[in-house]
């Protein structure tokens, strides 16, 4: 799948031609969106999606055309919803994305659902954590060391989880292969599962995925069509999620946000554009055509 490398009509000098999606199922989704944006839900992944993957997590920040983009768009549509599995907190702060006129309504569902943040009250709600998160907690450490895993690989705290990156080691995917067995067996002692993605593997309860996140979210919304855009293993539910939404008559479009190191999501898109660059790019394309 892909996109086709025609556009839609645009005027010659538009910066940010609309590309055109190369399945029907996704180009039934924009034009559903394109002819009542009010009903539309825009979603998206943060890390590798909104933002650029860097070798440390706490550095990453949105593409600097992300936030006024959004901004510009959000007006237009029912809602923007940014799924994310960090902390919803952290990706408000690593987006900056409070207080930015035009966001008043926009969500950000962080722990891939768990928590809710409402840029309307600047709050964020969240379950009370999982006793097996702190149990791995304690354990991962030494199982680290045990495994040979070997320096630069990190541990991130990410609260409702716990996430292993290995991409800063001296062979990332040595390390990420290694890990896998160990942090599987830890996971299945404690009631935890294991969601591998770019050079990253995250412990994380049961029950928490991108998919139940964005099927509630359209759903709560009574959306009429959505969007989503991701770039990792972890949007693979988001994906799956859509697709029932089109079973149900809800029109959708999938977007990958394109990388070297994944390539299941472009596999299973109806539009791929080139990283987060890319995703500002499509966005901005949407903003002008529903400004007209």
């Amino acid at each position: 799948m892909g996109s086709h490398q025609d556009s839609t009509p645009e005027s010659p000098d538009s910066p940010d031609p609309l590309p055109v999606p190369a399945t029907a199922a996704g180009r039934a989704g924009l034009d559903a969106l394109l002819a009542r944006p009010g009903r539309a839900v825009i979603a998206l992944d943060f890390d590798g999606t909104l933002a650029p993957i860097v070798p440390d997590p706490d550095l990453a920040r949105a593409h600097p055309g992300a936030v006024p983009v959004l901004a510009a768009l959000a007006p237009h549509v029912a809602s923007v919803a940014i799924v994310t599995g960090r902390p919803a907190g952290t990706a408000v702060r690593h987006g900056g994305l409070a207080d930015v006129p035009g966001l008043d309504r926009l969500v950000v569902l962080g722990h891939y659902g768990a928590e809710r943040w409402d840029a309307a009250t600047g709050t964020v709600t969240a379950p009370p954590p999982h006793p097996g998160v702190e149990a791995a907690r304690a354990d991962l450490p030494g199982l680290l060391a045990g495994a040979g895993a070997g320096e630069g690989t990190r541990i991130e705290e990410k609260g409702y989880a716990l996430a292993v990156h290995t991409r800063r080691a001296a062979d990332p995917q040595g390390a990420f292969e290694a890990l896998r067995g160990p942090l599987a067996e830890l996971a299945r002692r404690h009631g935890l599962l294991v969601e591998p993605g770019r050079m990253v593997l995250e412990l994380r309860p049961p029950g928490m995925d991108k998919g139940v996140a964005l099927r509630d979210h359209v759903r709560a919304t009574g959306a009429g069509s959505v969007l989503y855009a991701g770039d990792d293993l972890g949007d693979l539910p988001a994906f799956a999620a859509v697709g029932a939404l089109r079973a149900e008559g809800v029109p959708g479009l999938l977007v990958a946000s394109a990388s070297a190191e994944v390539t299941a999501l472009t596999e299973r898109a109806d539009l791929t554009v080139d990283g987060p660059s890319g995703v500002v790019g499509l966005l901005r394309a949407l903003t002008a055509r529903l400004s007209r």
